[in-house]
């Protein structure tokens, strides 16, 4: 019988799905279900499927984080099958750099070097950011004991805070600390950073955000070190840990507020609250409880996130759906018309992820 230290978690890919699906497009979908009600853009469900500006949280703020938490998770289980299999630690280590310098490439790819060119390139990425993000957390898994990371999670959370709360940016004289313009995060790029930055003056993923977007695949590793561990009592401790965090963010955020383009420290926390209770709910649910017959849809897209992920920036998937449905969609009203291409591309996503899954074609980074 397999180990349950060592099997594929099946709700990790199913998290992970449910997690992308809001990327392939579902939250369009949503947004414009609710406007079919009147004052239905100004829903809460409608508002929480965009970003939050500047301070503040919104669901869509949790996917690129909880991305990255999910990566985290994976790393215990991945790392223990190569020891097993008596990988090296310099293979190990290579294979590490190797998966962080794709990710990279593949977030310059995304950002369009090659369809702009390299005038001015963006060369910060979400990919990117989860590249580096996560070899960091793995090399200190590594290296490091649990308590040591607890420890070295804390001071940089906290050393995070003192520099972006308390030293402001040189060449934003009279704008706060925690501001677009004035945040020592922006002033670092505008320095440093070749290329273009996303909002101009700032970079949401930028290289000072690492520090703390680093803590977030942490906090993934811990998660998944402790359900590899032999604890009965795993879920109850992960929502007992989740309540924790989301106290402490809460309480935090009163001085440093939860800012997703800064990944403020609260931010981590309060997200990663989320994220690891989400977690708990999809582990009992479906590797404790076994209740696993609806996890299909899901499961093909967390197979091939990243594969998802690089394709609808490639394919046109509104074009798909526009060349099968178009002709539908106009003897519908307006909305309508809209809500059926949209569910159209959404489809079009997942059959070609279920393409993919059927003949075991798996984009591994």
């Amino acid at each position: 019988m397999e180990d349950p230290k060592e099997r594929r978690l099946l709700s990790l890919d199913v998290f992970r799905g449910f997690d992308m699906m809001f990327i392939m497009g579902i939250e369009g979908i949503i947004v414009t279900v609710c406007t079919l009600f009147p004052g239905g853009a100004d829903f809460a469900l409608a508002q929480h499927m965009e970003h939050a500006e500047w301070n503040g949280l919104r669901f869509m703020d949790t996917i690129f984080p909880t991305f990255l938490f999910i990566a985290g998770i994976s790393f215990p289980f991945s790392y223990a099958k190569q020891v097993s299999r008596g990988m090296s630690r310099r293979k190990i280590y290579a294979k590490l750099i190797r998966r962080a310098v794709t990710l990279i490439i593949l977030g310059f790819l995304y950002n369009g070097l090659l369809e702009r060119g390299f005038d001015h390139p963006r060369l910060c990425s979400v990919l990117g950011r989860i590249g580096v993000a996560w070899m960091i957390s793995a090399l200190l898994y590594i290296f490091l004991s649990t308590r040591q990371r607890v420890l070295t999670a804390a001071v940089l959370l906290v050393g995070y805070w003192l520099l972006v709360r308390f030293v402001p940016a040189p060449d934003a004289a009279g704008a706060g600390p925690l501001t677009l313009e004035g945040n020592i995060v922006g002033y670092i790029d505008r320095m440093i950073t070749p290329g273009r930055l996303y909002l101009g003056i700032f970079d949401p993923e930028g290289l000072l955000g690492l520090i703390p977007a680093t803590v977030t695949a942490m906090l993934g590793v811990l998660t998944g070190e402790w359900v590899r561990s032999a604890s009965q009592h795993k879920v109850r401790m992960m929502f007992a840990a989740a309540a924790g965090m989301l106290l402490v963010g809460l309480l935090w955020s009163l001085d440093f507020p939860v800012n997703k383009n800064l990944w403020s420290s609260t931010f981590v926390l309060v997200v990663g609250a989320y994220s690891l209770a989400m977690f708990a709910l999809f582990y009992w649910l479906i590797d404790v409880k076994g209740w696993n017959r609806w996890v299909l849809f899901f499961k093909v897209i967390g197979m091939n996130s990243i594969t998802i992920y690089m394709l609808q920036r490639i394919v046109d998937m509104g074009g798909i759906s526009r060349f099968f449905l178009g002709s539908f969609a106009r003897l519908l009203p307006e909305t309508w018309a809209s809500l059926l291409l949209q569910t159209g591309a959404v489809a079009a996503s997942w059959l070609i992820l279920y393409f993919l899954y059927k003949k075991k074609v798996f984009l591994k980074v």
